[in-house]
C-alpha cells in the first residue's frame, strides 16, 4: 500500500467561533484518522525519532500498538518514559524534536507523532478507570521544589521506584507553567489535574502554598529527614524592556497577565481579578508566551490585539502552528517594529483624576534587518525617523523570564550562573551535596519537554546516589 505523503490535519474549532471562547482549539484525531496516520510510520530499525525526544519515548512501539488498535497498550508504552503523555501530546514542539528526525520526513511530511500521542492519552483518560498502584516503599525520602513539568516528572519517576516524595508548590494549584502559563484553549486544566492525580495515587504528597526560601528553606528540608532535594522552581521572574512608561497602569508582564486569566479567573463575567474588558491590546514579543497572551486577550474581549515584534515572520520564535492559529483568529502582527515608550494619561492639575497613570498608547519605531548577530540571526536596526504610535489601553510584555533569586539567596553554597540559573553537572547535581536541579530554574525559560527531560535525569541520578547509601 502506498504511503500517504501528507500528515493528517488536526481537526480544530472554527477560528471565528474559538476566538470568543476558552474551549480547546485542537479537537484531536478520531480513531479513523489516528489509524490512518499510524499506518504512515515506517517502524525504522534505528528509531531516529526516539533520539529527538528529550525523554526518549518508545515512539515506534507505541505507534505499532495503535496499528493493532491496542490503544491502552500504546499508552503503557508511552508511560514507560513519560509521566505526562496528555500534556506532551498537546504542547511539545514535536516539529523541532521527534518529528524532525522522522525518516519519512526526508521525502514526505513526517509522521504526526505528537497528535498520535495525544490520541492515545485521551483514549486512556476517557476509558481507563483503574487507579495507579503505589509500589512498596524503599525507605528513602526525597523533596521536590515546584510542581511544574520538571518537578512532576522527577517525582513520578522516583515514586515508581518506591521513594516517598513530597512536592512543595508555591501557588495554590499544582502544575506550574502548565496551569498558570498555558491557556485553557491549548491545555485544559482538567488534563493537568488528571496527570497530577495519577502521581498522588503513586504516593506523591503535594503541599501547595509553600514557598521554598520563605515558608521553608532547603536546609530545613534536610533537617526534616529528606535525603535529597530536586529544585524545579521554574523561571517566574519576568523580564521588562526598561523603557519609559512601563510603570503605567495597564502594563503587565505576560506572567501576571496569563496567571490572572488562568488561575485567578479573570475570564469570568464579573471577575474579582480583572485584567481588561474591551479596548486595544499590544503584546510585545514573538514567542509562544506572546501568542498565548495575544489569543487570551482576544478571548477576554479585546477589540483589537497587536503583536509587536522587532524581527520578521521568518525569525518569529513561536511554533508555526500557534502563529497560524493566531493569524486565523484575527491577531494583527506588527513585525519589524520595536516599542520605545509606553504612553499614558497624566493630568498634573488634578491628581485625583481617575484616568491618571493609565496607558493610552505605545510608541514604536520601525526596524530593518542588518548584519547577523552572534547566533546567526540578522540583527534588527532602528529606522531613523520612523516612530509611530499604536493606540492601546493594555500592554503585555512577553520577552522572556529569568529564575527567581529566592532559592539562591536562601541556600548557602548554591552556585548560580550570570543569568540567574542554577549551575548543575551532567547528572543534574548542583554545587550543594544532595541538591539537584533542572528545567527552567537551570536553563531559563525553555520547553515543557526539555524540563521533563531534566526532571527525568535528576530522578535517575538521585536513585543511583541513594541506592548506593
Amino acid at each position: 500500500m502506498a504511503i500517504n505523503p501528507i500528515k493528517h490535519e488536526m481537526p480544530t474549532q472554527d477560528p471565528q467561533v474559538r476566538a470568543h471562547n476558552f474551549n480547546e482549539v485542537a479537537l484531536g484525531y478520531t480513531e479513523e484518522i489516528a489509524l490512518e496516520e499510524a499506518s504512515r510510520c515506517l517502524n525504522c530499525v534505528n528509531k531516529p525519532c526516539v533520539s529527538g525526544c528529550p525523554v526518549n519515548v518508545h515512539i515506534p512501539e507505541f505507534i505499532a500498538k495503535i496499528k493493532e488498535k491496542d490503544y491502552e497498550g500504546a499508552y503503557q508504552e508511552i508511560s514507560k518514559s513519560s509521566s505526562l503523555p496528555a500534556v506532551c501530546g498537546r504542547v511539545c514542539p514535536q516539529e523541532l524534536q521527534c518529528e524532525s528526525k522522522c525518516t519519512l520526513g526526508i521525502k514526505f511530511q513526517s509522521v504526526g507523532i505528537g497528535r498520535l500521542e495525544r490520541f492515545v492519552a485521551d483514549y486512556h483518560n476517557a476509558n481507563n478507570t483503574a487507579k495507579a498502584v503505589a509500589p512498596a516503599s524503599n525507605g528513602h525520602k526525597v523533596a521536590v521544589v515546584g510542581a511544574g513539568p520538571s518537578g512532576l516528572t522527577c517525582a513520578g519517576d522516583l515514586a515508581k521506584k518506591g521513594y516517598k516524595v513530597s512536592i512543595f508548590e508555591a501557588l495554590h494549584t499544582a502544575g506550574g507553567v502548565l496551569v498558570y502559563g498555558i491557556p485553557e484553549f491549548r491545555l485544559p486544566k482538567s488534563i493537568v489535574a488528571k496527570e497530577v492525580d495519577t502521581l498522588k495515587q503513586l504516593g506523591v504528597d503535594i503541599e501547595t502554598n509553600v514557598v521554598i526560601g520563605k515558608t521553608l528553606t532547603i536546609d530545613e528540608l534536610f533537617e526534616d529527614g529528606y535525603e535529597a532535594v530536586f529544585v524545579g522552581s521554574g523561571a517566574g521572574l519576568p523580564n521588562f524592556m526598561n523603557i519609559p512608561g512601563e510603570a503605567y497602569k495597564g502594563v503587565y508582564s505576560a506572567n501576571e497577565f496569563l496567571t490572572r486569566s488562568n488561575l485567578m479567573k479573570a475570564y469570568e463575567a464579573d471577575p474579582t481579578t480583572p485584567i481588561m474588558k474591551g479596548g486595544n491590546v499590544a503584546i510585545v514579543g514573538g514567542g509562544n508566551v506572546a501568542m498565548d497572551a495575544a489569543r487570551t486577550a482576544l478571548r477576554l474581549g479585546a477589540e483589537h490585539v497587536y503583536v509587536v515584534y522587532r524581527r520578521s515572520l521568518e525569525e518569529l520564535p513561536a511554533r508555526k502552528e500557534e502563529v497560524e492559529h493566531a493569524m486565523e483568529e484575527g491577531i494583527d502582527f506588527r513585525l519589524l517594529n520595536n516599542p520605545v515608550e509606553v504612553l499614558g494619561y497624566n493630568n498634573p492639575d488634578d491628581p485625583r483624576d481617575p484616568k491618571n497613570g493609565f496607558v493610552t498608547g505605545i510608541k514604536c519605531i520601525r526596524m530593518e534587518l542588518g548584519e547577523p548577530d552572534e547566533k546567526g540571526r540578522r540583527r534588527p536596526v532602528p529606522v531613523e525617523g520612523s516612530e509611530f504610535v499604536l493606540d492601546v489601553d493594555t500592554v503585555v510584555i512577553a520577552i522572556g523570564t529569568s529564575p527567581n533569586p529566592l532559592i539562591k539567596n536562601t541556600t548557602p553554597g548554591l552556585e548560580i550562573n550570570k543569568h540567574g540559573g542554577i549551575i548543575v553537572n551532567e547528572d543534574g547535581l548542583t554545587s550543594r551535596d544532595s541538591v539537584y536541579a533542572g528545567g527552567d530554574a537551570v536553563t531559563g525559560a525553555a520547553t515543557v519537554i526539555s524540563a521533563m527531560g531534566a526532571g527525568k535525569l535528576a530522578a535517575k541520578s538521585i536513585d543511583e546516589a541513594l541506592s548506593n547509601k
